[in-house]
């Protein structure tokens, strides 16, 4: 197996959870790709901050976006649990959609020395684009191209998937709240 495709199941042991083997694939390979791209390691990933926007931000880039895919999944069960087939939830596109949110910040950001910025591509390109880009390049289906496209700010505009919602709802949880309680 290739040190890249090693890299990424260090990373995202979650990519198991997903059932089509395709898929997981695909998921893979986009982040092999964001990777090769990048000037980040993977061991950037787990240092650098998950948010540029709060000052000595505490919690790693992986931290944050691992936990938003646990809270996909942990909601998307409750919801199944709850409203049966009411309100009916794909897993694979929800963990798929969710690993690859923000892949593009792999091709937004830049280093300074040890701190992470917003590079030449991030200030003309955000990472919404940028991933749809590289999930674009590996034949994601459009369910996950639109839960990257729609996951940030730039989403508000458009009707958004049950998956995409999910999505959107688990990482501004864990954003918004945080930013505020930091910033005073």
């Amino acid at each position: 197996m290739s040190e890249l495709k090693e890299q990424v199941k260090k990373l995202w042991p979650e990519i198991a959870w997903i059932e089509d083997a395709d898929l997981r694939d695909r998921v893979t390979r986009v982040w092999m790709t964001a990777l090769e791209r990048s000037v980040l390691s993977a061991e950037d990933l787990e240092r650098i901050p998950f948010t540029l926007l709060v000052k000595d931000c505490p919690v790693s880039f992986m931290a944050h976006k691992r936990s938003v895919v646990h809270i996909c999944r942990d909601a998307a069960l409750k919801i199944r649990e709850f409203y049966g087939d009411a309100l009916p939830i794909d897993m694979d596109v929800l963990i798929a959609g969710a690993i690859l949110i923000d892949v593009g910040k792999l091709l937004e950001y830049e280093l300074e020395g040890q701190r992470a910025v917003v590079g030449r591509m991030g200030r003309y390109v955000r990472h919404p684009f940028s991933g749809v880009g590289l999930a674009m390049e590996h034949g994601l289906p459009e369910e996950v191209l639109h839960m990257i496209a729609t996951h940030a700010k730039e989403g508000s505009l458009g009707k958004r998937s049950v998956e995409a919602q999910i999505a959107h709802h688990a990482d501004f949880m864990t954003f918004e709240p945080f930013v505020e309680r930091l910033q005073g």
